[in-house]
């Protein structure tokens, strides 16, 4: 028995990841596919830098033009020089001869130099705006989309991978489109040089850089499969680094003595990786190697007709030699064209699936048309609603009716998975009923502003985010804000919460940071984070209040001044509170409480109506309070 695959490649027994979707897909895909594609990738690029800056992008196009240009100007200035340094007469003539054409040669290379500076500023200040533009636009999209989206895994792993991959390459690309422009530019640009040498001069040209450009093709794709294979074998190790590292397995994993045994995987994982990094570099120095090799047999094959050229008085001495430089040139240009042709086909996937992403996430914005929601409700009523999670037969909810009125305490109780924290969330807008509605004041919330709807709910859950900022902003983010206040309404949420307790106990106060990832932070238990998202709720002072779970974590008494709190001392006499708890003792004082079983209500009522009932409801009270009882042989028991 082993702990994990044994074999030598593990890409086959690991499941595809989100993020790994077009990993090594340069490996696999044929020259015509890689060179078919480019003129959309360049097109889909600079259409990305024109909205960013058109001055820039404008700059960029003219800068690498002008500097391909250079690039050939500078080539037939050498030829002109070797011209006049091969004429007849003596030295020092030629020399004086040639010096004009010199320093033209030397001009030409100057302003080349020139312009792909320009061409480097132009792309430094182009790239981050496309980054900037590409990752706002992203988040603010993916901020918004409807819960339901952001609950679906497959949305969920598009978004990852387009956040970690996509952002990332979009940054990239740019500069490597730019370069693959400029070795396309100057491989043009010497063809056109040889053109004008000497027609024959062309296939001459073919011929040399050929070669060279299989080369360049194989090692780039065994590069390309190999870091797939190496991707694998990393995905492997960071299971076991994580491990190792995790501060919530670091009692368990001492206490067990399994430090040796992940260590032992982890080594083994890490040689394999280090045998692919071997076998890669190997592979690519004799693919290398080989490349090189019928490179040169072609470039013989080359030089050997441009001395053939050269003895039938088809090219003057100092044209052959200009041959030679701009056949090396081509050759440079070429091999830096499919090195590069094969990296902007690999990111241009990833772009393309950040585009993909975001086009996705603007259908799945709820709607910004309607009505705003009104800052006080007096009634919300849900008429036979029903909604079923995506990915799923059986709905959540089923033909669910109720009518909650301004002031009331509500109660939502039932078994895990019964449609309790799903009605929630209908009340607050966040899903969308497919069949019935939810009514405010008589005004269905779909057809509401969805933003301002969720500017009038405030929701306390068992989980709460713990956001790493300081004690006061964790409460103001409730509002939409981490730098404004209402001292007042924060230190009456913090009293009814029990967190003003929790504050006076940081070193810095409300200032204090509360997260050990900043130097001064401070760390709170799980019951002080409840109280803290319980004073986030209150200070919301939303006409809604959803409350789920929200003192799971906490020590009765503070459970207790929490509940005494939101239920009988609110901030907000008008507000509708809901409350969905397992513990029943807390919902006894609800004015109605709703028992949900399998997407339905059952039984409603007040306590002692559902304890009258004897149905469901009464069953788990009594279940609950028998567990508080007195064993047998005690002198009190609670009835």
């Amino acid at each position: 028995m082993t702990a994990g695959p044994q074999d030598d490649n593990l890409t086959d027994e690991l499941e595809e990841a989100y993020w790994s979707l077009h990993d090594g897909a340069a490996a696999s895909a044929t020259v015509g596919q890689v060179l078919g594609r480019l003129p959309r990738i360049t097109a889909l690029i600079g259409r990305l830098a024109w909205r960013a800056d058109r001055r820039a992008t404008l700059c960029v196009i003219v800068f690498q033009l002008a500097s391909a240009a250079m690039s050939a100007l500078g080539l037939i200035a050498g030829v002109a020089v070797l011209q006049h340094l091969f004429a007849q007469g003596p030295t020092p003539d030629r020399v004086r001869a040639a010096l004009p054409q010199l320093l033209l040669l030397v001009g030409l290379l100057g302003a080349r130099a020139l312009l792909e500076s320009g061409v480097a500023v132009a792309q430094a200040r182009v790239t981050p705006k496309i980054r900037t533009a590409l990752e706002c636009d992203f988040l603010h999209l993916t901020a918004h989309v409807r819960l339901e989206a952001v609950e679906d895994a497959d949305w969920h792993d598009e978004v990852h991978r387009a956040n970690d991959r996509g952002l990332f390459y979009a940054r990239q690309i740019v500069g490597q489109v730019v370069s693959l422009a400029s070795a396309v530019l100057a491989l043009a640009g010497t063809a056109g040089v040889l053109g004008v040498l000497h027609p024959a001069l062309l296939p001459l040209l073919l011929l040399s850089v050929l070669p060279v450009g299989l080369a360049a093709v194989r090692s780039a794709r065994a590069r390309f499969a190999s870091f797939k294979r190496w991707n694998a074998l990393q995905r492997r190790v960071r299971v076991f680094s994580w491990l190792l590292l995790d501060v919530d397995a670091a009692a368990e994993l001492r206490s067990d003595t399994v430090q040796g045994a992940l260590l032992d995987e982890h080594r083994r994982l890490t040689l394999k990786i280090a045998d692919e990094d071997t076998r890669l570099g190997v592979q690519a120095a004799l693919l290398h190697l080989a490349g090189r090799a019928v490179g040169g047999l072609g470039t013989g094959v080359t030089y050997a007709a441009l001395a053939g050229m050269l003895i039938a008085g088809w090219l003057p001495l100092a044209a052959g030699a200009g041959a030679v430089l701009a056949i090396q040139s081509g050759q440079a240009a070429l091999t830096r064209l499919v090195e590069v042709a094969h990296l902007v086909y690999e990111h241009a996937l990833w772009v393309s699936d950040l585009l993909a992403v975001q086009e996705r996430s603007r259908r799945l914005l709820p709607g910004r048309a309607g009505p705003e929601a009104p800052s006080t409700v007096r009634t919300i009523t849900v008429d036979d609603v029903r909604f079923t999670y995506p990915g799923r037969d059986a709905p959540a909810l089923d033909g669910v009716s109720m009518c909650l009125t301004a002031g009331q305490k509500i109660a939502f109780v039932g078994l895990n998975g019964s449609g309790k924290s799903t009605c929630a969330k209908l009340l607050a807008g966040l899903y969308e009923p497919q069949r019935g509605s939810v009514r405010w004041d008589g005004v269905d919330v779909c057809e509401m502003d969805a933003q301002s709807l969720h500017r009038q709910v405030a929701c306390v859950l068992q989980e709460p985010v713990r956001f790493p900022f300081s004690a006061l902003s964790n409460i103001t983010a409730a509002t939409g804000t981490l730098t404004r206040a209402d001292p007042e309404r924060v230190l009456a949420a913090a009293r009814a919460s029990g967190a003003d307790g929790v504050v006076a106990s940081l070193p810095n106060g409300w200032e204090t940071l509360l997260s050990k990832r900043f130097k001064g932070g401070q760390e709170l238990s799980g019951g002080q984070w409840a109280k803290v998202a319980v004073a986030r709720g209150l200070y919301k002072n939303a006409p809604l209040l959803l409350l789920d779970e929200p003192t799971a974590s906490m020590d009765p008494p503070s459970e207790h001044a929490v509940y005494e709190a939101v239920l009988r001392g609110r901030l907000r006499e008008d507000q509708i509170t809901v409350l969905i708890s397992h513990r029943l003792a807390s919902v006894v004082d609800c004015d109605t409480i709703y028992v949900f079983d399998d997407g339905r209500i059952t039984e409603s009522g007040s306590h002692e109506e559902l304890m009258a009932l004897g149905g469901a409801y009464a069953v788990m009270f009594r279940l609950q309070a028998a567990g508080y009882q007195t064993r047998a042989g005690g002198s009190e028991t609670v009835t």
